[in-house]
């Protein structure tokens, strides 16, 4: 099945959804420059970034109640949230910042897979595909960064629950608006985050930040999080969840980039990386393109 192309004059969701993308390249960057571990960072950054939007509420007088129904769907879906960045900041730290952004690509495949499941409808051939090819991509450098196994299984699970999220906020968007969502389901992740480290022994010295810390995660929880997280689900009233993740894969175009300019990541990659990661990109770029021409060629028979 073969969906109608958007249109292809200017697309305001667009142009928000790729500016969120851009901020999105930057967690990466904060994520290797925080010297915290990752669950504790994650924990500063939700607890950040939920504070900001109670004030954001309070500031504008919005009324943020929801139905218990939906406040038990956001706060589950809070826990989905709070793993992916876990594991996406561990997987950085256990890899580098181009692995963990490449893997993270990997979220057009389960997007292309579960989202027809989830929503009951037909699974489209040609996501199955570039889903695919973004797997090869993945196994390429699988192959090539034997190095960083523990932090490419890591960004791979990370991509799954980014994927379960997204599809879910892709339904709760029509229901509730985002930054109340995004308030719920923050407020959720911390929640369960908060409870795992009580059990775990997560509240110890490790917890002590120094000023850099604080800034950079000041920066991480208002505006690459409560702001950037509060405009990637409101564009889902307009464009799929599949369409918002390979959007999203363009995420370690900028990363990569950030992390050559900051870190010198790239003098660390194999060839086998960029075979890999040129694969996973082209099909990015190349998806839309053969989508349209697809749809064309339909029309005209």
């Amino acid at each position: 099945m073969i969906d109608k192309p958007q249109s292809t004059g200017i697309n305001s969701n667009l142009l928000v959804l790729h500016f969120t993308v851009f901020i999105w390249g930057f967690t990466g960057i904060l994520g290797a420059l925080i010297t915290l571990p990752a669950v504790q960072l994650v924990w500063y950054r939700l607890l950040i970034a939920v504070v900001s939007l109670f004030l954001y509420f309070r500031y504008n007088k919005t009324i943020f109640k929801v139905d218990k129904r939906s406040l038990l769907t956001l706060f589950f879906t809070g826990a989905l949230v709070g793993g992916h960045w876990i594991l996406f900041f561990g997987a950085i730290k256990h890899s580098t910042v181009s692995v963990g952004l490449v893997c993270l690509s990997s979220v057009t495949l389960f997007t292309a897979v579960l989202e027809p499941l989830i929503n009951k409808k037909r699974i489209s051939k040609l996501e199955i595909v570039a889903g695919i090819f973004i797997v090869v991509g993945i196994l390429t450098i699988f192959k090539f960064e034997t190095q960083y196994t523990k932090g490419i299984a890591m960004g791979l699970l990370s991509a799954l629950f980014a994927s379960l999220f997204s599809i879910i906020n892709s339904k709760q968007v029509q229901k509730h608006d985002a930054p109340v969502i995004a308030f719920y389901e923050l407020s959720g992740a911390f929640v369960w985050l908060s409870l795992y480290m009580v059990f775990t022994g997560g509240f110890n010295s490790q917890m002590l930040i120094g000023i850099s810390d604080l800034s950079y995660l000041l920066i991480l929880g208002t505006i690459c999080t409560s702001l950037a997280y509060v405009a990637g689900v409101s564009v889902m009233r307009e464009i799929s969840a599949f369409k918002v993740a390979l959007i999203t894969n363009l995420e370690p175009v900028y990363g990569i980039l950030l992390a050559f300019v900051i870190f010198g990541d790239m003098k660390k990659m194999t060839a086998g990386f960029w075979v890999g990661a040129a694969i996973i990109l082209s099909t990015i770029f190349l998806f839309p393109l053969v989508r349209k021409q697809l749809y064309e060629r339909r029309r005209t028979r």
